[in-house]
């Protein structure tokens, strides 16, 4: 998530938990806390495959957080042993300021290394977009009263509140997310479509309507849209993954390691002279996020795999939004798949 939404959520927390004692002090402590393990951001990486891959790695481990949390209170109980509360209660505030930060940016779909130094495929529930103002809001209002009432009983049970209520809002995207999957997977065997592999993921700024991606047996994949207050069926686009391409890419490192990092969900194209690879996962059709020429073509025709660039992607911006939130409550006219996925290649 955005570093507003992570410093209002440790801000919450750390005012909930520890705001009698604190003061306001605790929201300023808990939001400085929470953004702690994007210092990752810092660290220089030789090309953006890396960079993006890297990010979100051991700065977002639950099990280095929780060593960090432990060693945190320790040092303040050493050094501030007159502290007017247990150490218990301090640690479990630190832990849940830093935890909850990988544990949020996991709820998005970008994916998050939680168990590292283990090796699963990052984890991307995707249940909100990465920037959701309803989930935001509600925090930072609840923060801004505190700021400016001080750290009264109700400003601390309002900061409670928005923190149940933006976990129940998880909660509701994830609910989201089920729901547009089951939708377009009953939608697609209903006219014979096979399906091999099928994510649902938030299209921008709510979780009201869903961008689902379907692959296929023949090497092809689904752009699919959903919406909650849908009345007609999904409405989708068929579109190749070209594997041949991908193939050209066989023993380079950085492309297995995009491969595991999304879970395959890449798309190869030929764009010129040039091999481009693109993360499926975010974005919307034909406006994606993270693209990268990976090899380019050499005179004689083969292919060699060069250090990894930012590919350029269509920009979207204020007509494709409005389309996108027209979209949540009407689906027709249905969202352009075909003109949006005619830029990628261009």
């Amino acid at each position: 998530m955005d570093s507003v939404t992570q410093a209002v959520l440790g801000a919450g927390i750390q005012g909930a938990l520890l705001g009698r004692f604190q003061g306001r002090r605790a929201l300023l402590w808990g939001a400085a806390l929470a953004t702690v393990p994007d210092l990752d951001v810092l660290m220089r990486y030789p090309d953006p495959v890396s960079l993006m891959t890297y990010h979100r790695g051991f700065s977002h481990s639950l099990f280095v957080l929780t060593g960090l949390a432990a060693l945190l209170a320790w040092l303040i109980r050493r050094y501030w042993p007159q502290a007017p509360y247990g150490g218990w209660r301090l640690f479990l505030t630190l832990w849940l300021v830093l935890v909850t930060h990988p544990l949020l940016d996991a709820f998005t779909v970008y994916g998050t290394q939680l168990f590292w130094p283990l090796a699963p495929v990052p984890e991307s529930w995707a249940a909100v977009f990465i920037i959701d103002p309803v989930y935001t809001v509600p925090l930072l209002a609840a923060s801004l009263y505190a700021v400016a009432a001080g750290m009264t009983a109700r400003a601390r049970g309002l900061l409670a509140a928005a923190l149940v209520f933006s976990t129940a809002y998880l909660g509701f995207g994830l609910a989201g997310r089920v729901a547009a999957e089951h939708r377009v997977r009953d939608a697609m065997a209903a006219q014979g479509i096979e399906v091999t592999a099928l994510r649902a993921v938030p299209m921008p700024f709510n979780t009201l309507v869903w961008r689902v991606l379907a692959k296929t047996p023949d090497d092809h994949y689904y752009e699919a849209v959903s919406g909650w207050f849908d009345r007609t069926p999904p409405e989708w686009l068929r579109l190749p993954l070209n594997p041949d391409a991908g193939a050209n890419l066989a023993g380079s490192a950085l492309h297995d390691r995009l491969r595991w990092f999304t879970g395959d969900w890449l798309r190869h194209d030929v764009i010129g002279d040039a091999l481009v690879v693109t993360d499926l996962r975010m974005g919307v059709a034909g406006h994606y996020t993270f693209r990268f020429k990976m090899a380019e073509r050499a005179p004689g025709g083969d292919w060699i795999a060069v250090v990894p660039s930012r590919w350029p992607s269509a920009s979207g911006g204020w007509p494709e939004l409005k389309l996108i939130l027209a979209r949540i409550l009407d689906a027709q006219p249905p969202l352009p798949l075909r003109a949006w996925a005619d830029q990628a290649l261009r």
